[in-house]
């Protein structure tokens, strides 16, 4: 009842905490003085013979640490979260302090203060500062942890990873009602120490043991700087283990400044690839963009829109967003907008087939690069009913963005394409290797313009993309559909696959194609039996059902053709694909026709034409 009280107290306190701190600092400050001189006269002798010293004196001293506290903002910190941080900066204003109040007694002379008392004055204050903020933060926790009930069945972790995110983590989540019990490392010089006051119990090993796992409730995996293959055994082992897992955010997200270190989060797909984070040669990305006007189309969709996010990080001068979907638009600006206030924003509601707006768009904003995400991607959609549109919007809108971008003197095209183009056996597969041909072609005819594109497989997270659809079944309590038992794809992450277009772009020269190191081909299979797992139910109660392959769609996805090779380039995760094939005198010509008659084609015709223009497509 009593820690309840001051918890309250506290909370009422809060709006004027600045003045309080200062308040009761100045007390504290005033005590250590008193403090100070017992401990230099002892307490016996401080017993008969009381010290007589100048109350002016301690006011000028007190009035002294108040301003080194002010002028270091330490009223504005809250106790109860009280860190190391908090204490540092609590020692620069003691020292600080101390020594101008020494210096200026020493000089005054009008009273006789022990040197040994400005000597020790600061670290006695220091002392009991820090004590006083760490008693009210027990005090918090204790109060929180008695109205929540955690102490006893709440939520107890068991940490995976005994590093500085360990320690970081533990202190932040703490207040908030977690109690971390133990932790794990395969690092042995770890086992038996304490961080933060947590022993390390042992290596992640033990996560087998149901001895380890009593009265554990959750599961926290806070290695965000561990390599990729690390990052996933910790999971698999933490998964295996049948508790609830969280993680702390990943290295990307801490970086970038979008999570805290102790803003735990469920595993999202992404954590399951076990993928290593993105390096990016920073200044040449920087002297790409910094400072020059960028145009994205599609920029509302889940690639354009992460393409965008990551552009801005550069500073470029303006952005302008081409979107087709006022909604998407509306997003992406309200987004861009939160995290960079500062940035200007040209908002444009357009159409890549409209080559007019497409050269007003340019010629008037000037974009020294242009980033072309505009497409449809869904295979089935645009299969059948939709295989005109398919190759309108894909192959045709290709066209008259780069058509206009060259026109208008841009200096770098890019063209987002996909995995899908490579021995294409669906319609969206061969309207993207229509437009990497495009993009081939102007590259021989503009050459004041770089025309390149990039190509890369599914990205988690995209529209249409497996996952929110798989999690929303398990929600629902299932089953799970999958079109085959031995399908797989090649995933990668959103703000991964964005920072490699960019990568791309800044070493391309124009005519090349870029492809990206997707790692290992997942098996869709498998990415649902460990989504049914990190949803803590089994393959009993949430059945996989196998649907069959949809039109268009095969069981393995390649990043190259058969007769391709590839070349390194500077990046790792960077390949340069050597294309073999040379676009006829008549291609454009067949294009073009396609483009004023496809209206009326039948999807049968559709492809035909398509098979025209693409040799190796092959339908299904």
């Amino acid at each position: 009842m009593l820690w309840s009280r001051i918890d309250r107290l506290l909370d009422r306190l809060r709006p004027r905490r600045q003045p309080a701190v200062l308040v009761v600092d100045a007390l504290l400050i005033a005590l250590a003085w008193h403090a100070t001189y017992l401990f230099r006269m002892g307490v016996e002798r401080w017993l008969h013979e009381p010290p007589h010293y100048d109350g002016a004196v301690l006011l000028g001293v007190v009035l002294i640490y108040s301003l080194w506290s002010w002028a270091l903002d330490v009223p504005k910190a809250a106790w109860r979260y009280v860190s190391f941080n908090e204490v540092a900066r609590l020692g620069w204003m003691c020292l600080g302090a101390g020594l101008v109040s020494a210096v200026l007694v020493l000089m005054a002379q009008l009273v006789e203060v022990p040197r040994a008392v400005l000597a020790l004055h600061p670290l006695i204050a220091l002392m009991t500062l820090t004590l006083a903020r760490m008693l009210l933060r027990m005090a918090h926790e204790h109060a929180r942890a008695r109205r929540t009930g955690t102490n006893d069945s709440g939520q107890r972790a068991l940490v995976l990873g005994a590093g500085a995110a360990a320690k970081l983590l533990i202190a932040g989540i703490q207040h908030r009602g977690w109690t971390v019990v133990g932790l794990l490392d395969d690092d042995p010089r770890k086992h038996g120490a304490r961080v933060a006051g947590v022993s390390v119990w042992g290596g992640l090993d033990l996560l087998s043991q149901a001895d380890t796992l009593q009265g554990i409730s959750h599961l926290i995996l806070a290695m965000p700087s561990a390599s990729g293959a690390q990052r996933k055994r910790a999971l698999d082992l933490a998964v295996a283990a049948g508790l609830p897992v969280v993680t702390v955010p990943s290295a990307a997200e801490l970086r970038e400044g979008r999570s805290r270190i102790d803003r735990v989060r469920d595993i999202e797909p992404d954590d399951l690839l076990g993928r290593e984070s993105v390096k990016l040669d920073e200044s040449g990305v920087s002297s790409l963009i910094s400072g020059q006007t960028v145009l994205v189309t599609g920029a509302g969709g889940s690639i354009g829109s992460e393409l965008c996010r990551q552009i801005a990080r550069y500073g470029p001068s303006r952005i302008v967003l081409f979107e087709l979907s006022e909604f998407a638009l509306y997003q992406v600006e309200q987004d861009l907008g939160e995290r960079f206030p500062r940035l200007p924003l040209v908002r444009l509601v357009g159409d890549v087939k409209d080559l007019d707006a497409l050269r007003r768009v340019m010629g008037q904003h000037r974009p020294h690069i242009v980033f072309h995400a505009a497409a449809y991607k869904h295979v089935p959609l645009m299969e059948d009913e939709n295989a005109w549109i398919a190759v309108r919007n894909n192959t045709l809108g290709t066209f008259l963005a780069a058509q206009a971008a060259a026109e208008q003197g841009v200096q770098r095209f890019v063209l987002i394409s996909t995995d899908k183009a490579v021995n294409p056996t669906n319609v969206m597969g061969a309207t993207k290797r229509a437009a990497e041909m495009v993009v081939s072609h102007w590259a021989q005819q503009a050459p004041g313009t770089r025309f390149m594109a990039v190509r890369f497989g599914n990205v988690l997270g995209s529209s249409g993309s497996v996952i929110p659809k798989f999690k929303e079944q398990i929600a629902k309590g299932g089953p799970v559909t999958v079109t085959h038992p031995e399908i797989t794809r090649y995933f990668m992450t959103i703000p991964e696959a964005a920072q490699l277009v960019l990568q791309a772009a800044a070493l391309a020269e124009s005519g090349q194609v870029f492809v990206m190191d997707m790692g290992q081909a997942v098996k869709i299979a498998d990415l649902a039996r460990e989504l049914i797992k990190l949803s803590g139910h089994t393959e009993a109660e949430i059945p996989i059902v196998f649907s069959g392959l949809r039109p268009g769609e095969k069981l393995y996805e390649e990043l190259l053709a058969d007769d391709d090779t590839t070349l390194p380039t500077p990046h790792p995760r960077l390949r340069l694909a050597q294309l073999k094939e040379a676009l006829s005198d008549d291609w454009i010509e067949r294009m073009q026709a396609l483009a004023t008659e496809g209206q009326g084609l039948q999807a049968g015709e559709v492809r035909s034409r398509l098979h025209a223009l693409v040799p190796e497509y092959a339908p299904r």
